[in-house]
């Protein structure tokens, strides 16, 4: 724990930006944690700064340090997650992506990372005991405070106090503190559900029995999935995720969410941060139900894998015919990050009795033209999230194929399965050519559920009139 070397004192977010030198290194902690005037004074000292480093992540809103350094003249942004806004910074040249395991941050800091000169977090204002809540954004703070050489809280009363173990920073350790303006915390709203997102939720939803501990990653076709289970009956849910959406709210606000079944916190809704609508920080305000961990709890699979049950969902961009998933890049232009999907991925094939889901649509549209997700080659530059090897369940409209234990030629067939059917032939022809589905294999395209048929082998010694080749030892 750090201690300040004097008591906290209060200043104005000039002040504290003031405090600011040229090549220093600043932390925004992350997504609903950073601050806000702090931010905008800062930006005001632009031209009297320069080399001065940013680290953050999943920006909710604009930040006044870009906006005010169209050319990154006088900041560095750094980012371990994109957001859209952070994406369409980086595509101007002034973000940059740190390629995390999101639950392996708070080790990075400790092991790898310099201390960090200032350090400025968006708190609550602090209770009677002296503490200042993170609200729902818990992930790797602990870690970057003990980094800390100074830290400053900028208090707000928009945040909602929510429970958590350290899930706060005490007076104690703080340096300065700053009045926020206590405006309203960013929402992400959920966009509208496609028919699409409903059929690849439909599949999955039917796999999740009662007890199972759930973790929902961002996107469409997870979120649907919430909206299935309101209708399919399941109970005593539990929740155990990086990140906490309004559909999860929803299934706990509908009484289906209890973590009666959990072996770990049972009882308890847990996640390392939370970003929706208003109406879901109102639901986690004050609620002992949930419970805000740092990433070193949610996300580890040693973790994870403690509940029984775990059901990992997610979402990808595009797969080849192996099973590589390639989730956070559009070939070297960077859309997203790792987060956790690796990491639940691993987690929840670990659990007794867990599934790990890989979902996408077999298409998308890009400059008018149509193409498939699923591709014998994943493009060029692309990021491989999850390796072949810890892919389980892959989701789309088409159906679902479990690819643990199957052959490349069986995988390739599999995938096949599961594309748009203009794509597959051009895709069956591919994986012939290039030996993933050797000649000698029979390639059938049908599916029961999307379990696919046993390809048929031709014995190797034996030719096609029946009789039997000799082999020359050698």
């Amino acid at each position: 724990m750090r201690t300040a070397p004097a008591p906290a004192k209060k200043i104005t977010a000039a002040e504290a930006a003031a405090l600011v030198q040229s090549g220093y290194w600043l932390d925004y902690g992350a997504c609903l944690g950073q601050p806000d005037v702090f931010d905008e004074a800062l930006a005001k000292r632009a031209p009297e700064l320069a080399n001065v480093g940013i680290r953050s992540s999943l920006a909710a809103k604009p930040r006044a340090v870009l906006e005010c350094d169209p050319e990154g003249r006088h900041f560095h942004y750094y980012t371990f997650h994109f957001s859209a806004y952070e994406r369409a910074k980086a595509d101007a040249g002034i973000c940059f992506h740190i390629p995390p395991n999101l639950g392996e941050i708070a080790d990075y800091y400790r092991r790898f990372i310099d201390p960090i000169d200032i350090v400025v977090l968006k708190v609550r204002p602090a209770d009677a005991n002296g503490y200042f809540n993170f609200g729902p954004t818990n992930t790797w703070n602990r870690a970057i405070i003990e980094r800390a050489k100074t830290m400053i809280v900028e208090v707000s009363t928009a945040v909602p106090y929510v429970f958590g173990p350290d899930n706060a920073v005490h007076i104690s350790e703080v340096d300065y503190i700053i009045e926020g303006d206590n405006a309203p915390l960013p929402e992400l709203k959920s966009m509208p559900l496609t028919d699409i997102d409903r059929a690849v939720a439909r599949m999955i939803a039917a796999e999740v029995e009662d007890g199972a501990c759930l973790q929902i990653g961002i996107g469409g076709m997870p979120n649907a999935v919430c909206s299935l289970l309101l209708q399919s009956g399941a109970k005593d849910l539990g929740i155990h995720t990086e990140m906490l959406t309004d559909g999860l709210i929803e299934l706990y606000k509908a009484g289906l969410v209890t973590g009666a079944r959990k072996q770990l916190d049972p009882g308890k809704s847990v996640f390392t941060f939370g970003l929706g609508t208003q109406a879901m920080y109102d639901a986690i305000d004050g609620n002992p139900d949930m419970l805000c961990c740092g990433t070193e709890h949610t996300n580890l699979p040693h973790i994870i894998m403690q509940n029984d049950n775990v059901f990992s969902i997610n979402n990808t961009t595009q797969m080849d015919l192996q099973g590589q998933a390639a989730s956070e890049s559009d070939g070297h232009r960077h859309i997203s990050g790792t987060g956790g999907q690796l990491q639940y991925a691993r987690g929840a094939y670990a659990s007794k009795g867990g599934k790990s889901f890989m979902c996408m649509s077999s298409v998308f549209e890009k400059k008018g033209i149509r193409k498939s997700r699923i591709v014998l080659n994943l493009t060029p530059g692309n990021i491989v999230t999850t390796p072949r090897t810890d892919i389980m369940y892959v989701v789309t409209e088409y159906g679902m194929v479990n690819l643990k234990g199957k052959s490349i030629p069986e995988r390739a067939r599999a995938m096949i399965s599961l594309a748009h059917p203009d794509f597959r032939e051009d895709l069956e022809r591919q994986a012939h050519e290039n030996r993933l589905i050797p000649r000698a294999v029979s390639v059938s395209l049908k599916t029961e559920r999307g379990t696919l048929v046993t390809p048929s082998f031709r014995d190797p010694s034996t030719k096609e009139d029946g009789t039997v080749r000799k082999f020359r030892t050698v």
